[in-house]
């Protein structure tokens, strides 16, 4: 199911308005799980080969829209949800909609693979809250947070 809803974004709305990027977040932005049998099953070049795909065919639809902008197309893996997201902004790959820090990657698979990895998706391990606490209760420094991996497909007509 998973590579049939990751085909299904290249036909979604799509909104393109530089302006008003809340609408286009709001519009362009989907969240994908997948079940177990997906997880074993899939393997993470057949995940990015989906995407690229989905890509081209974003691609083709501004063309077709006449949008004579920039616009990214971009995959994350969000996982305190266990999803794969993906999203498609009037923004060069430098300018995301993250409030945190994210690093742009040329590869799909690490993210895919992290997504496809995770055997309980969206579940926080009691022993990893409770390492939290025992570092707050100690007073440690904080840990540095590793930046979001976020992979990007320019899909605009200008770069």
């Amino acid at each position: 199911m998973l590579l049939t809803w990751i085909a299904e974004v290249a036909e979604e709305p799509l909104v393109l308005e530089p302006g008003d990027r809340r609408m286009e977040w709001e519009t362009n932005t989907w969240s994908l799980g997948a079940e177990d049998e997906d997880r074993r099953s899939l393997s993470s070049a057949e995940v990015a080969a989906a995407f690229e795909q989905t890509a081209a065919g974003i691609r083709e639809r501004i063309r077709e829209l006449g949008f004579s902008g920039v616009a990214t197309f971009y995959v994350w893996h969000d996982r305190q949800a266990g999803q794969l997201r993906c999203s498609t902004g009037s923004v060069p790959p430098d300018e995301l909609p993250f409030n945190g820090t994210y690093v742009v990657s040329d590869h799909l698979g690490p993210v895919v693979e992290g997504f496809l990895a995770d055997s309980m998706p969206g579940v926080v391990a009691w022993s990893d809250l409770d390492d939290a606490e025992s570092r707050l209760e100690q007073a440690m420094p904080e840990p540095e947070i590793t930046p979001l991996r976020v992979w990007t497909s320019s899909v605009g007509t200008s770069h």
